[in-house]
């Protein structure tokens, strides 16, 4: 992520000055790209700072969401400082024209190029930290997801101002340009959209992979002092941390002792056999599935009675 934080502050800076030298839309369009960029490192270096405070009192199952609030304002800055600006650019130029300097529009490619292999670096470095994290597992990441759209976006993006730049160039039309600055509003606007979806999904409250909560399932299933699993209900509450409910029928005859050991053995099998499961929570009850369902209240804490 400093990597990427590096590589935009530099580009930003040179894309807005190649932009008014040559008056370029599209140029102007990749810089308003980078600076969003730049700030949405920001933001990101913030989560990743942030999210790893430990539980308190005020916040007792830990600061782990703010990697998904900071994402969602990483998001809505895509939107806004690149994707608005990106159409802001582009219409201007289909209404005024711009300008058409050979010198400065030869130096705008020059400064695109540059930007294009430091972003394209940018982003095998983030590939390379996604396939070291395992692949998919570690795009579960909003941070480090985050790096990787705006790493691809930018390659995307100045390869279409490259390409706007020189059709203007070539034809003298600046619709060419006017082009590329809203196919790349349009790219941000997109990518906004899915990252910020995404984080909403886990501030309301996302459940655990199904594959987790089916190992959950399966083992409470096999303990054989449950009866049943009346309701199962599992929560994201981190980037690698999850809480985890259970309502549970046992089965009749044990005592009070008895039924404290039992709790305490599932739930340490629970946390060996799902790590992420930080806070582990089980009720005992002996009510109809779909009246535990109703009432998905649980009780008692991780490695407790």
């Amino acid at each position: 992520m400093l990597v990427a934080l590096a590589a935009n502050l530099v580009i930003a800076v040179a894309k807005a000055a190649g932009g008014l030298l040559a008056g370029s839309p599209a140029l102007l369009s990749e810089a308003a790209h980078s600076v969003a960029d730049s700030m949405n490192e920001v933001f990101l270096l913030a989560a990743l700072r942030r999210s790893r405070r430990p539980a308190d009192r005020r916040h007792p199952f830990g600061y782990g969401k703010e990697r998904f609030f900071w994402s969602l304002l990483a998001a809505v800055g895509i939107f806004v400082m690149g994707g608005c600006f990106s159409f802001y650019q582009g219409v201007e130029a289909l209404r005024g024209g711009a300008a058409e300097e050979l010198g400065g529009y030869v130096a705008g490619l020059v400064v695109l190029g540059v930007a294009l292999l430091a972003e394209g670096a940018s982003l095998l470095r983030a590939l390379y930290q996604v396939r070291n994290q395992g692949g998919s597992r570690g795009l579960r990441d909003p941070a480090l997801r985050t790096v990787v759209a705006e790493d691809g976006t930018a390659v995307l993006g100045v390869t279409l101002a490259i390409a706007g730049m020189v059709l203007h160039m070539a034809t003298g039309q600046v619709v060419w340009e006017a082009s590329a600055s809203l196919a790349i509003g349009t790219l941000l606007v997109y990518v906004a959209y899915r990252l910020g979806r995404e984080a909403r999904d886990q501030l309301i409250g996302e459940a655990a992979d199904p594959e987790a909560s089916g190992r959950i399932r399966a083992l409470l299933q096999a303990q054989p002092e449950i009866d049943s699993v009346e309701a199962l209900f599992t929560m994201k509450t981190g980037l690698d941390s999850a809480l985890v409910a259970a309502r549970i029928d046992l089965v009749p005859g044990l005592d009070s002792e008895r039924v404290e050991e039992v709790a305490v053995r599932i739930k340490r099998s629970i946390a060996h056999t799902v790590p992420e499961a930080r806070q582990i929570f089980l009720d005992v009850t002996d009510r109809p599935a779909q009246e535990a369902r109703e009432s998905p209240a649980a009780t008692g804490e991780r490695g407790g009675a």
